[in-house]
């Protein structure tokens, strides 16, 4: 199995590189394929990535990992304001069934879900104990979400990426990365997780 090469986009303090390499090493056992630091400036947040969620996706008040469970875009300011340091998680794939509802899928996304709370868990046993993670993509560890009743596995539950209002393109683009969208169900894509830290 091939990673990429860990580079740090601007500002790395505070995690060593072989803290880094030690994350690499096990989320490759989950899909994931580079981890880049950079500084939680660097995050986009905005109002539209919420709107989107609102009107543009089916998971809207149906999942304890999306909106209105997780906090609006104000409440994400703040709560980025008490980090330093991000680490982008990047993983890819290429799933022709995308649309479709089916286990193959739901794997997949559970795979990379368990992936990244993994290598949340690792820093905060190394000392991190600020750390928090976003994944990518929704929620699938259960066919169907209890929502609005408890969660079956509320130690696991994190927001996505996008559900916390983070504009992931242009949070790309401010690390000067592209990412290029996969029009035809057959390409590969990537997916990006992102953990916060102090």
């Amino acid at each position: 199995m091939q990673t990429e090469k860990v580079v740090p986009f601007k500002n790395n303090e505070g995690i060593s590189h072989s803290l880094i390499q030690s994350l690499l090493k096990k989320g490759n056992d989950y899909g994931i394929k580079a981890i880049f630091p950079f500084n939680i400036e660097e995050i986009a947040v905005a109002e539209w990535v919420h709107l989107k969620c609102c009107y543009g996706c089916n998971r809207y008040n149906t999942n304890w990992c999306c909106p209105p469970a997780t906090p609006g875009p104000e409440k994400v300011r703040a709560i980025l304001r008490e980090y330093s340091i991000a680490l982008l998680l990047v993983g890819n794939q290429s799933c022709p069934d995308f649309y479709l509802d089916n286990g193959k899928k739901r794997a997949n996304q559970v795979r990379y879900w368990k992936g990244t709370i993994s290598l949340e868990r690792l820093l905060f046993l190394e000392g991190y104990y600020k750390a928090f993670s976003l994944v990518g993509e929704t929620c699938a560890l259960c066919k169907e979400c209890t929502y609005p009743d408890d969660c079956r596995f509320p130690k696991e539950r994190r927001p996505s990426v996008e559900s916390f209002s983070i504009d992931v393109i242009g949070t790309l683009q401010n690390l000067g990365k592209t990412s290029k969208v996969a029009k035809h169900r057959s390409e590969s894509f990537n997916y990006y997780g992102i953990i916060l830290v102090e």
